[in-house]
């Protein structure tokens, strides 16, 4: 067949039109990662064949309203991949071919990895594995949402991932959680080209993956993942199960190039002039003509395309004012009635105010990951049931001990879009989630991370389980807001607070210890929680100021009690929302004219310099815990009143 009579293409029999989509497919993503000398074409050629058949007769998706609601998703979890899938788009009309020559560079519409700012992106990619969990948190969305209303259609998430995807443990944890609840609208391809960067797969993986997700509750069907017609008949059969799907996809990686099929190089570094050369020609592709794509091909690629368009008229699309609107109803929420003379750990508090929350806003959602009890949720699961395969309408999500797959999962749930995600764990456990943070973060996404435990005043189980350095490390993640309330009343303003900016992810640090409440007006601690920063004890005129936060505020009110200057306090329930505010306001707080600054924080003292300047005093534990009761490990660590006291006193004094 002479490919290059395009003029003829009409009375080309159906697989040949097929097959030389796909070439063109694979000729512009060489062209795209040539002329950006840098990406991945290997895997983009070894995936073409099925996101071909996926993308032109499968997919049910509006090109001209990529973010309709009852789409399809795909999630390109091998986010390298990624020239693959703007050339996808590109064929849909969303993207056009000046953005496939602007891949990787600055501000384009196609960079290095899936962005959700492209449209007809579903999730930022990359980090391998991530996006089985986000796949996974769309798939929950999408049968949460199907159970508690009337949907206008049950849509698939579909996943595309590669051997490096299944090599990170996020995603069996993920793919563990997805066959337990039976997520059956959501269906994975993994492309199985057994190459990754540095050589043959069998140099690290011996793996079963047939038994292994059958193992894991999975329907499970491998086939040749370059054959069409196997392509079709496993998307039906996924589409028709009633457990999630994978698809094993036994593929080549550089299929079709002229001398790297089957090989590593192909992997991450364009081919040179001669192997494109060579390709074109294999592919049936005229060999100087960059960026080739006739017309034909594309309507023909858009072959499905009016009946998908008619599909969505006839469907009744979600408006804006079916969406629950958890900005207005806010305003109908009392705060927690907190008796001022009762001693309450902050984690409990959060619990009361999840309570309060959650019965005025349906679309809240999340769980533990077993730690339901020391969370403080177990009543939020007591009161909205767990969600399970039999209960579509439960609320909690039990996670089980599974922190970065807990993470990921809810940011697919906040992609997804109608409800709002929350998780719990202990504080010292963020490192687990701490790359799913990051993505929450990237991405905007409106979740809460609830973090308990948060100091080395949980004592006996030790330095494993004492957080030092995590509360600041939180503070470094850009666009996250991490709130540290200080008493009961201000964990209910900070979840209210959190509630209110939906572009942030937010996260919630709380204590074990029981703590005083706050004699404070409510409207001044709220008011402070909203712009971050506020004065607990006032001096006009003050010979030091004392910047705070969390459970050590209470300590710093005693403290300045016996000590015989003009003190002011300030806490800092979120450094975040400080920095949003007025200069005004925030010189306000910060009374640059008082020479004399301390911070006082259980935790690293490392970044409290911005507040109080290089030669201000540092109050903190820079070093791990130990196990003991919580009151020997604060004296062993000098962090009493009675010993801060005498710091502070010499630094007056100094």
């Amino acid at each position: 067949m002479n490919y290059k009579k395009i003029d003829s293409f009409a009375d080309w029999a159906k697989d040949e039109k097929d097959q030389f989509t796909v070439s063109i497919i694979k000729g512009l993503v060489i062209d795209g990662v040539r002329k950006a000398n840098s990406g991945h074409p290997g895997g983009p050629m070894s995936l073409a064949d099925f996101s071909y058949i996926l993308y032109s007769e499968y997919l049910i998706f509006d090109t001209n309203n990529p973010d309709w609601h009852s789409r399809d998703r795909l999630v390109l979890s091998v986010g390298h991949t990624c020239m693959l899938l703007y050339v996808l788009l590109y064929l849909s009309d969303i993207l056009t071919m000046d953005d496939l020559k602007k891949f990787r560079q600055l501000h384009s519409r196609t960079p290095g990895h899936p962005e959700i700012e492209t449209p007809g992106v579903d999730a930022n990619t990359g980090p391998l594995g991530q996006g089985v969990g986000m796949a996974t948190g769309m798939a929950l969305a999408e049968k949460m949402l199907s159970a508690s209303s009337q949907k206008d259609r049950d849509n698939y998430t579909y996943v595309l991932v590669g051997d490096g995807d299944l090599q990170e443990p996020i995603a069996l944890g993920a793919a563990t959680l997805a066959g337990h609840w039976k997520l059956s609208q959501l269906v994975m391809f993994y492309d199985k080209n057994d190459i990754q960067i540095a050589g043959k797969t069998s140099r690290c993986d011996s793996t079963n993956y047939s038994d292994l997700f059958k193992a894991m509750n999975w329907d499970v069907q491998e086939i040749d993942g370059h054959d069409h017609n196997a392509i079709r008949k496993a998307i039906e059969n996924a589409q028709a199960s009633s457990l999630p799907s994978i698809i094993i996809g036994n593929t080549t990686i550089a299929k079709g190039s002229a001398t790297l099929e089957n090989k590593s190089q192909s992997h991450g570094a364009p081919f040179s002039p001669e192997e494109i050369i060579g390709t074109k020609q294999n592919l049936g592709l005229p060999e100087d003509e960059s960026f080739y794509c006739p017309v034909e091909v594309k309507k023909y690629f858009q072959r499905n395309f009016k009946s998908i368009q008619q599909l969505i008229l006839n469907l009744d699309k979600r408006k804006n004012n079916d969406i629950f609107d958890i900005s207005s109803e806010l305003k109908n929420i009392d705060s927690v009635d907190f008796d001022p003379n009762e001693v309450i750990a902050t984690r409990k508090a959060f619990g009361m105010s999840l309570d309060k929350f959650s019965s005025h806003i349906p679309t809240i959602v999340g769980g533990s990951a077993d730690l339901d009890g020391s969370n403080c949720t177990t009543n939020f699961a007591n009161s909205h049931g767990d969600f399970s395969s039999t209960n579509l309408k439960g609320r909690n999500i039990p996670f089980g001990v599974r922190e970065f797959p807990m993470g990921a999962i809810m940011n697919g749930i906040s992609l997804y879009g109608g409800l709002f995600p929350f998780g719990g764990t202990f504080l010292v456990f963020s490192d687990y989630v701490r790359s799913a943070i990051r993505l929450s973060a990237i991405q905007k996404l409106h979740v809460m991370y609830e973090f308990t435990h948060d100091s080395i005043f949980v004592g006996e189980d030790g330095p494993t389980h004492q957080p030092v350095e995590h509360t600041m490390s939180l503070r470094l993640i850009p666009n996250l807001l991490v709130f540290r309330p200080a008493d009961a009343i201000e964990t209910h303003f900070c979840f209210e607070a959190i509630m209110e900016n939906d572009k942030n992810p937010s996260a919630i640090l709380l204590t074990r210890q029981k703590l005083p409440v706050s004699k404070l007006d409510k409207n001044i601690i709220k008011d402070g929680v909203k712009k971050g920063a506020y004065t607990i004890l006032e001096s006009h005129k003050p010979d030091l100021i004392i910047f705070t936060t969390g459970s050590e505020a209470h300590l710093a009110l005693s403290i300045a009690k016996e000590i015989n200057n003009s003190i002011k306090i300030v806490n800092i329930p979120c450094w975040e929302l400080f920095e949003k505010q007025s200069e005004d306001y925030k010189q306000s707080i910060l009374t640059s004219n008082c020479k004399k600054r301390v911070s006082l924080e259980a935790g690293t003292t490392l970044g409290w310099g911005k507040f109080v300047g290089q030669h201000g005093l540092k109050i903190g534990i820079d070093d791990f815990g130990l196990s003991a009761p919580g009151v020997d490990v604060v004296e062993q660590f000098d962090f009493t009143k009675e010993k801060i006291i005498v710091k502070i006193t010499e630094y007056l004094n100094g």
